[in-house]
């Protein structure tokens, strides 16, 4: 079987639904957030996104990230202009892609035969402890909120930071019962395993890891233990695999778990507001490529276990891509998603179950949060 020409068959249909990618952040610090610069409806290069690449890819719905740093000075504000920045890139190509609101709308536009997006929030400081900020946010479009990135919040805590609350403060069990009552989905990736755990429980809605990997393969913080896989598969949720290296590499992961403390201290030499002074660096200083970034096999390899542990149905892909460093070697890009589906058919995977993976577990996780609302 020629595995390469019916990966490519089936991404014609744009099965992909992707739970991360930070173009619009990279755009802000490379281009200072200029279209003109940085117009995503032509190869852009540096980048590891453009649409041409992502119908290349056969990416029929992506989860944009307004990400903006716990240090920025007004997270709320700065979000709210990450959402202006995605309606406008959107805006410039309204033959290839639109915004969707919900699971159906973006099914719609997919099978039109154009890119959906649907916008995450990533990192719970963004709403600056307020659940009208949260509110305003989902009446932009936001549908998930990952409750931490990369510090610790006055009401969760986070992978990758010192634990102040054991998980969740009595805010953040708030923060997950609005974030229900508005439809989002409740995001555990960048969060402690005690949040992960906490927040998992006190949804009433499945929740989704937008772009985490396993833990049993990579032991990285950022990554999802088995005990939490079976428990967001029990409440019908999807743990959406990512490529970053460190978090799928065992080797890499080990190396890169005293990196965020080291990003910490680069960033300190940096004013809030040179972003691309500091991204600059920490290309420098995190983008080796002595380190292991690996392959295609094990991304795989990370699906396969998310599905031995939670089942075919609670598994999906969350690439990160324009949030990463480096990228597995033949995943360099958007345009590579063919090649995951490849390796799962070379390894017996069904064309329905692999369909799941690439996106339907993810949508309709995202509709069941519509239908839980209020």
């Amino acid at each position: 079987m020629d595995f390469e020409a019916a990966a490519r068959r089936i991404h014609d249909d744009l099965p992909v639904v992707d739970g991360h990618n930070d173009l619009p952040w990279e755009i802000r610090v490379k281009a200072g957030g200029s279209l003109a610069r940085a117009d995503p409806r032509r190869p852009l290069d540096g980048y590891h996104t453009d649409f041409p690449r992502m119908l290349e890819g056969g990416v029929g719905v992506q989860f944009w990230s307004v990400f903006v740093p716990a240090w920025s000075d007004g997270p709320l504000a700065s979000t709210h202009r990450q959402i202006d920045l995605v309606e406008e890139m959107t805006a410039l190509a309204p033959e290839t892609t639109a915004l969707a609101a919900t699971a159906d709308e973006a099914r719609a536009i997919r099978d039109g035969g154009r890119i959906a997006g649907l916008i995450g929030a990533e990192g719970g400081h963004c709403i600056e402890n307020s659940l009208e900020a949260l509110e305003g946010l989902h009446q932009r479009g936001v549908r998930y909120l990952t409750l931490t990135h990369a510090d610790t919040t006055d009401w969760a805590d986070s992978a990758t930071d010192e634990p102040r609350h054991g998980g969740l403060a009595d805010f953040g069990l708030r923060v997950v019962s609005e974030v229900n009552r508005l439809g989002m989905l409740v995001d555990i990736s960048h969060v402690s395993k005690d949040t992960m755990r906490q927040a998992a429980e006190a949804s009433r809605a499945p929740v989704i890891a937008s772009h985490s990997s396993a833990f049993a393969l990579a032991a990285h913080p950022r990554n999802v233990p088995d005990d939490v896989i079976e428990m967001v598969a029990a409440r019908g949720g999807v743990v959406m695999v990512t490529f970053v290296p460190a978090f799928i590499v065992a080797g890499t992961a080990r190396i890169a778990i005293g990196m965020f403390e080291e990003r910490r201290r680069l960033r300190a030499q940096f004013a809030p507001e040179n972003e691309a002074g500091y991204a600059a660096a920490s290309r420098n200083r995190f983008g080796s490529s002595e380190m292991d970034l690996g392959t295609v096999s094990d991304v795989a390899n990370h699906i396969e276990h998310v599905a031995r542990v939670g089942g075919v149905d609670h598994v999906g892909i969350g690439g990160d891509f324009d949030g990463m460093e480096a990228t597995p070697r033949g995943l360099e890009d958007v345009s590579c998603y063919p090649a995951i589906t490849a390796e799962l058919l070379s390894r017996g995977w069904s064309e329905p179950d692999i369909t799941k993976v690439l996106g339907e577990n993810a949508l309709r996780v995202l509709a069941e949060a519509e239908a839980l609302a209020g």
